[in-house]
């Protein structure tokens, strides 16, 4: 035939197989005993031939590529086979060795492609079906759920279906929504395309959870969509909040024996030598009780610089003592020469809803932060303080008008980590919003027990 010789002009020691008909065809590919490399397919047989051939062609040779050889009266239906399957189409009156080998060798090539991506497609579907961690793969355009795997479906309770017809804002709250939209703006126009970050999500029941999130750019049938990967890490944090509790108790146990040292002793110490110089005031000359009197000033100085240090230290909240007293008394110390111009706001709401002792020493802690790393580095000469209650959640918000920095680009030093540290404590969140030249405002937002209606 000439296909054989113009094969063998092309290959050397070739081994051919020939079919006469179908029946033949289906009898030689169905016995397994021999592996081809490639099927020549002429659509014309004597019991078999066009779509119907084509088709249980098709069946047969599942990995097997086919190339079809065909007539000019043919050509439409022959390019119209590729979507079905077909790798290539040859004209019998255009043949010639050339482009027969060239035929082969591409089908050929391009069937292990075919076969490497099939491999390479169904490991992606295993590691992302049988992950253990919840993953999903969202539009980035509308934010809905594409596919999601069954540990997704295990953790957060809803089904594949419930799933489909949502969107990852259904499991943001709802405060949470501009900025999950906002970080997926970010994340489009980064090159790089990756992101991580911490958010918290809603499962079914209506349990939040903290997760960590890492997304990376995946395209699916033409259209760029987003596959992530969610860690629970709620109980990783509630370990990592009662070691931080721990330490953060500690801490303050020491500064209180400190302070209450300095205050109880020292001070006494002091107030008992003023006494002991008082007695022998009059046995000085008249030229030396200048001398006198200076070790006196110096003395009340020192009283007042410990007393005001042991407050710092040990502030006390108390019955007689509210949170925004023990603010102004730390303005007032940190403010001894009006450098600066302060303005503090209190929501009268906060009278109504009892804030805890812990919570108040941490939120005092934030504000002593702040305020040393303004006095720091911020060459401010304004500084505002506001502390409102919404929807209950309790916010602080302290702002200057100092020479600001670019969050970016600028890495948290220890204050900002330590007032981050003792938001999270309390399940809050630390925001921080600045610019060079626009001063800084930071924003510690944190989630209140709802009160009980009074009947």
């Amino acid at each position: 035939m000439i296909f054989t010789e113009l094969i063998y002009e092309r290959i050397s020691a070739p081994v051919i197989t020939y079919a006469g008909n179908y029946k033949d065809a289906i009898q030689i590919l169905s016995s397994g005993k021999e592996l081809f490399d490639v099927v020549l397919l002429d659509l014309h047989l004597p019991d078999k031939s066009g779509a119907q051939l084509v088709e249980e062609m098709l069946k047969v040779c599942r990995i097997c590529p086919i190339i079809i050889l065909t007539g000019y009266a043919d050509i439409n239906f022959s390019i119209n086979t590729i979507t079905l399957g077909i790798l290539d189409y040859l004209l019998k009156d255009d043949l010639d060795a050339d482009a027969l080998y060239k035929s082969i060798i591409y089908t050929i090539e391009r069937r292990k492609n075919i076969i490497a991506l099939a491999a390479s497609e169904k490991r992606y579907s295993d590691l992302f079906r049988l992950s253990p961690q919840p993953m999903w793969v969202y539009d980035k355009d509308t934010f809905r759920f594409l596919q999601v795997n069954d540990a997704a479906i295990k953790h957060y309770g809803y089904s594949e279906e419930e799933f489909l017809s949502m969107s990852i804002l259904d499991i943001r709250p709802e405060e949470d929504v501009d900025r999950t939209k906002t970080m997926a703006d970010l994340h489009n126009n980064d090159k790089a395309g990756a992101y991580k970050g911490k958010f918290t999500h809603y499962t079914n029941s209506g349990d939040s959870i903290e997760v960590d999130i890492y997304s990376t750019p995946i395209e699916i049938n033409n259209k760029k969509c987003k596959s992530v990967i969610a860690i629970d890490i709620t109980e990783k944090i509630m370990q990592e909040s009662k070691i931080t509790k721990a330490i953060i108790k500690t801490q303050e146990d020491e500064r209180y024996e400190i302070g209450s040292e300095l205050h109880d002793n020292v001070c006494q110490i002091l107030a008992t030598s003023l006494m002991s110089l008082g007695m022998i005031k009059s046995t000085l000359p008249e030229d030396k009780k200048v001398f006198f009197d200076q070790c006196k000033e110096y003395i009340y100085m020192a009283l007042n610089e410990i007393r005001n240090l042991s407050h710092r230290l040990a502030p006390a909240f108390f019955d007689d003592t509210t949170l925004e007293e023990a603010f102004s008394k730390l303005l007032h110390s940190f403010n001894p020469d009006e450098k600066y111009k302060t303005v503090i706001y209190f929501d009268k709401e906060l009278k109504e809803h009892p804030v805890s002792q812990e919570l108040q020493l941490n939120l005092y802690r934030i504000l002593q932060e702040q305020l040393r790393n303004i006095s720091k580095y911020a060459k401010a000469d304004l500084i505002n303080i506001g502390v409102t209650l919404s929807d209950n959640r309790l916010c602080l918000r302290i702002s200057d008008n100092g020479a600001g920095f670019d969050p970016a680009s600028v890495k948290s030093g220890i204050g900002l980590a330590n007032i981050r540290r003792r938001a999270e404590l309390f399940s809050g969140k630390l925001e921080i919003t600045s610019s060079p030249g626009n001063g800084c405002e930071i924003m510690v937002v944190i989630p209140l027990a709802p009160q009980a209606a009074i009947l």
